[in-house]
């Protein structure tokens, strides 16, 4: 037997991740009373007949008989019940977001703030998200990729380490990303701007990724780079990181910016304990004609 518990932040996509475990064969409960689920999981174990992938949905509506759930995560254990733990998360800032644009209001606010009603879902939910299996920060996801990253985790049987990584290409001009946790320049490698049959085009064409990787230079620098990941991603996942944004820039972010991060995008997405995508945050902009 498969036993999921989802659980989470509110607004995070407990609701959504719910309806994709449906999709992928799994018999799904949401909101049952958590004095319930430990008898409800022990019929599931103990007749084999009942459906084999289960995912339960937990959070804050809950109320009261939410702490209830420690002491049955803690006999489960001890009893070899087989189950584990999917937090979904997002920043504050963007949960805000998502409740202001459905208009909808926070179990926990009430007639308050929202801020102060996910300030407090996060002091009651920590100890699922410490026991978590896998926490998966819906900010950035699109609902195409979250479904991409619970079929790898809950059908592929591969190992799966908690880290999703955004490779972002972004030019200067337009300003830092904001989110970024590393940020490489490669404003030193041949600029495809200044050449007339290629300004208009991107680093998505082969022609500009040529013109690039010219000379040598940028193959080095991707070497050296492909070094540091593997340095550093496994001291991430160690330190416990769960979301890691690697920001390439060039000056208008659309050829030599573009060319690197989609390299890099290729040689990490091969790792199946990491989810990860690739972003060109400004490959559209002041495009006055595409080649």
């Amino acid at each position: 037997m498969k036993l999921v518990i989802v659980t989470g932040m509110s607004g995070a996509g407990k609701t959504v991740a719910l309806k994709m475990f449906e999709d992928l064969g799994f018999y799904c409960v949401d909101n049952m009373p958590v004095p319930l689920l430990e008898k409800f999981a022990e019929l599931l174990r103990d007749n084999p007949g009942e459906p084999e992938n289960v995912a339960m949905g937990v959070d804050i509506r809950s109320g009261a008989e939410l702490p209830q759930l420690e002491e049955i995560l803690d006999r489960w254990r001890a009893g070899g019940m087989p189950f584990q733990i999917l937090f979904l998360d997002a920043g504050d800032e963007v949960l805000i977001k998502r409740y202001k644009e459905t208009r909808r209001s926070h179990p926990l606010a009430g007639n308050g703030r929202l801020d102060r009603g996910i300030a407090r879902e996060r002091e009651q939910v920590a100890f699922l998200k410490k026991q978590a299996d896998y926490i998966l920060d819906t900010s950035t996801l699109l609902t195409r990729e979250l479904r991409e990253e619970l079929a790898r985790i809950f059908s592929g049987g591969q190992k799966y380490e908690n880290l999703f990584v955004t490779i972002l290409s972004f030019g200067f001009k337009y300003g830092i990303p904001v989110d970024a946790d590393l940020v490489f320049d490669v404003r030193f490698l041949p600029n495809p701007y200044y050449v007339d049959e290629l300004k208009y085009k991107t680093g998505e064409t082969a022609q500009v990724r040529e013109y690039v990787m010219q000379g040598g230079t940028c193959g080095l620098f991707l070497e050296k780079l492909y070094d540091m990941m593997e340095f550093l991603i496994p001291n991430y996942i160690k330190e416990g990181k769960n979301q890691l944004v690697i920001a390439v820039g060039c000056t208008g972010g659309k050829h030599r910016s573009v060319t690197v991060a989609s390299a890099l995008y290729e040689k990490l997405k091969v790792r199946s304990e990491l989810g990860i995508k690739l972003e060109h945050r400004d490959i559209e902009k002041d495009n006055k004609r595409m080649g």
